[in-house]
């Protein structure tokens, strides 16, 4: 890792903290290098690449990116930059927490989105805290750790599983917790059983980021739906042609 690198991840982990209710860390989500510009011209000061977005301007489904063109997108996002990248690399494709660590740093990411289930299937959550732990010894402090929460997602509504997996996530080294999907209403529940930074999943027209914010969110992500947005303006636009 670059001295450029290290800076990088500091200053990415320095805006995580001591976040004012109402006022969470919004990160939009480019999925190329021409979005990735647009929302750092729009005065972002970090971003965090959605893997369905990114999915999609490949021409793949949600999930069915080949690795080494999910590295390829993020360092092409990366490289357009100049402020910290973020990158969901999904379940992180199988590979040793070693190996992931150092493909995210080559691509220039300074931090990841990993989540605890693969196609739709929950993973152990102690062995999953164990891999995350090998992942934060790997990466050092040069990756910030969002470790995705999938109970919500996966059909679980009581939020206990979620508190329970988010407890042995951060207690492995993961800087960041993110219960996707989490009803607006039980994110304060959760964020009293959470220490730490917490990721809530926004829509362009749904909860504003203060909303969130005040619910408990130190974070505030976009995952694809700002890339479905813009295919949508296009889609109007390329009727109008």
């Amino acid at each position: 890792m670059t001295g450029a690198s290290a800076g990088k991840a500091a200053v990415f982990r320095a805006l995580h903290l001591d976040r004012l209710p109402g006022d969470p860390l919004v990160l939009p989500g480019p999925w190329d290098a021409a979005s990735a510009r647009v929302f750092v011209d729009a005065g972002f000061p970090a971003l965090a690449t959605p893997s369905a977005g990114v999915a999609a301007s490949l021409g793949y489904e949600d999930g069915a990116t080949p690795a080494d063109e999910m590295f390829a997108a993020v360092a092409r996002i990366a490289r357009a930059v100049e402020v910290p990248v973020s990158a969901d690399v999904e379940d992180g494709y199988g590979l040793a927490p070693k190996e992931l660590v150092e493909r995210l740093l080559d691509a220039g990411a300074v931090g990841c989105n990993l989540e605890d289930s693969r196609a739709g299937v929950l993973r152990d959550p102690a062995r999953h805290a164990e891999w995350l732990a090998e992942v934060r010894a790997a990466a050092g402090d040069g990756l910030f750790v969002n470790a995705r929460v999938d109970t919500f997602a996966c059909g679980i509504a009581d939020p206990g599983p979620a508190v329970e997996r988010a407890a042995l996530y951060v207690a492995a080294g993961a800087d960041c917790v993110y219960p996707i999907g989490v009803p607006a209403d039980v994110l304060p529940l959760l964020r009293a059983g959470v220490e730490g930074p917490v990721n809530a999943s926004a829509t362009p027209d749904g909860l504003s980021a203060r909303e969130w914010g005040e619910l408990g969110a130190t974070r505030i992500t976009y995952g694809p739906g700002l890339q479905r947005a813009a295919a949508a303006a296009l889609r109007e636009i390329a009727g109008r042609l």
